[in-house]
C-alpha cells in the first residue's frame, strides 16, 4: 500500500485541477492510540470539511442506512459501502481513501467518472483530465446524479468559471 504522502501528492498535485489547487486538500490520518490504529479522512474546500468521516461513524450511524437487501449484501462485503448516504454520514474512514484511490489511480477517467464508488467519482470529477466538454455532458444529467456528487461537481464548474474571468 502506499503511503498517505504520496497518495495525498498525487491527489493534490498530479490529478486536481488547476483551478482547485490550493483550495481543495484531501486529509486522512491513524491514531497510532487506537485499537487497529483507526482513523478519519475528509476533503476539505478552502480549509473547510465538505466531507468527512471516520471509522467510528460507521457503527453509530449504520441503522440511519436504508434497510435494503441487496445494499446489506454489500454492505458485508464491502463495509462501508461508498455510496451518496455513506459520505453524507460520514460512515468512511481512511482506508476507504486509499482503496478509493487505488482504483480511482489504476483506471481510466472514464471509468472512475461511472464508479460505483463515490469517492473515486468524486476525485474524478476534481480531476484535472475532465475537461470543460466531459463538465458540460455531466452537467446535462446532473440533477440525476447524487447530492454529494451534484456538490463537486459544483465546486469544479464554480472553480472553472473564476478561473475563466
Amino acid at each position: 500500500m502506499k503511503k498517505w504522502t504520496n497518495i495525498r501528492h498525487k491527489l493534490e498535485n498530479e490529478y486536481l485541477a488547476q483551478s482547485l489547487r490550493g483550495h481543495i486538500r484531501y486529509f486522512c490520518t491513524s491514531y497510532s492510540y487506537c485499537p487497529d490504529h483507526e482513523g478519519r479522512a475528509a476533503i476539505l474546500l478552502d480549509n473547510k470539511e465538505i466531507i468527512s468521516g471516520g471509522y467510528y461513524n460507521q457503527w453509530v450511524k449504520a441503522h440511519l442506512l436504508p434497510q435494503d437487501e441487496k445494499l446489506e449484501q454489500r454492505l458485508h462485503r464491502e463495509f462501508p459501502f461508498m455510496d451518496d448516504t455513506a459520505l453524507r454520514l460520514g460512515m468512511f474512514d481512511q482506508r476507504c481513501f486509499y482503496e478509493a484511490f487505488d482504483e480511482f489511480d489504476n483506471q481510466s477517467i472514464e471509468k472512475s467518472l461511472a464508479s460505483e464508488n463515490m469517492l473515486v467519482r468524486i476525485f474524478a470529477v476534481l480531476d484535472k483530465r475532465v475537461g470543460k466538454r466531459t463538465l458540460k455532458r455531466l452537467g446535462e444529467d446532473i440533477e440525476n446524479e447524487p447530492e454529494v456528487f451534484r456538490l463537486f461537481y459544483d465546486i469544479r464548474v464554480d472553480a472553472e468559471d473564476k478561473r475563466e474571468k
